[in-house]
């Protein structure tokens, strides 16, 4: 008796898990909220958020006599923790591409049925080849995201490759292929993977999750955990 309970209470969770995936609202529904909550706090965009704290006590940024003191005269005081967040997503999944085109269609002041038609292609279309993670960034304090800017538009292939890398469980990893510095599209600099190892997917529904990492200084890693079972959308693994 004990054991048919537990199998009624295993198979109940199963059906409300797949009762949920039916009732999810096709992308062309989503409002702003859905499409962001996709972006940032999804199974395919996380936000790594790194607060600086070196500033967040008072202190005068000019010495006593009128002289400055280092570069909190030049730069100015915060004197409160600063945040800087990077959003980490798998472009090469679907529900980030139809997001990003979610959100750009609501933003349109009047209905514009090319760019809708552009954008469903964007949002639709699936890769054979290549695994893309894109990262963006913003800070509550625009010095912070110009260092950012600085780092992510100076950084290239040869310097990222060596330490760009997806892991899977079993501690297999692939090796960046190609980084792309952002350009004005609002979605970030891109990481290209090969999606194929040995003619195989690197990643399947039994990777247990996936590791995006890549160091651009030691004083910037990103570093973000995916879990595969949750990756799962119209009944197929996206990534």
């Amino acid at each position: 008796m004990k054991k048919m309970f537990i199998v009624i209470i295993v198979l109940g969770t199963f059906l409300i898990g797949v009762e949920a995936q039916k009732k999810m609202k096709p992308w062309t529904e989503w409002n702003l909220k859905d499409a962001q909550k996709m972006l940032d706090d999804s199974a395919w965009g996380q936000t790594q958020r790194e607060t600086n704290t070196s500033e967040m006590f008072y202190t005068p940024t000019t010495r006593s006599g009128g002289g400055t003191s280092s570069d909190r005269t030049s730069q100015g005081a915060t004197n409160q923790a600063v945040n800087v967040n990077y959003h980490i997503r798998f472009l090469s999944a679907r529900p980030i591409r139809q997001a990003f085109a979610r959100s750009i269609l609501l933003q349109q002041k009047s209905p514009n049925a090319q760019l809708e038609e552009q954008l469903k292609g964007f949002a639709e279309q699936r890769t054979s080849e290549w695994i893309v993670v894109a990262v963006s960034y913003d800070s509550t304090d625009q010095r912070f995201a110009g260092t950012a800017m600085q780092l992510f538009n100076s950084a290239n292939t040869g310097s990222l490759q060596n330490n760009t890398y997806l892991e899977v469980k079993d501690g297999k990893r692939i090796f960046l292929k190609e980084y792309r510095a952002p350009i004005n599209d609002g979605m970030g600099a891109k990481f290209v993977f090969p999606r194929l190892v040995d003619g195989n997917p690197f990643i399947t529904p039994e990777s247990g999750y996936i590791r995006f990492y890549t160091e651009f200084t030691k004083d910037l890693k990103l570093n973000m955990r995916f879990k595969v079972q949750d990756m799962m959308y119209d009944g197929q693994l996206e990534y």
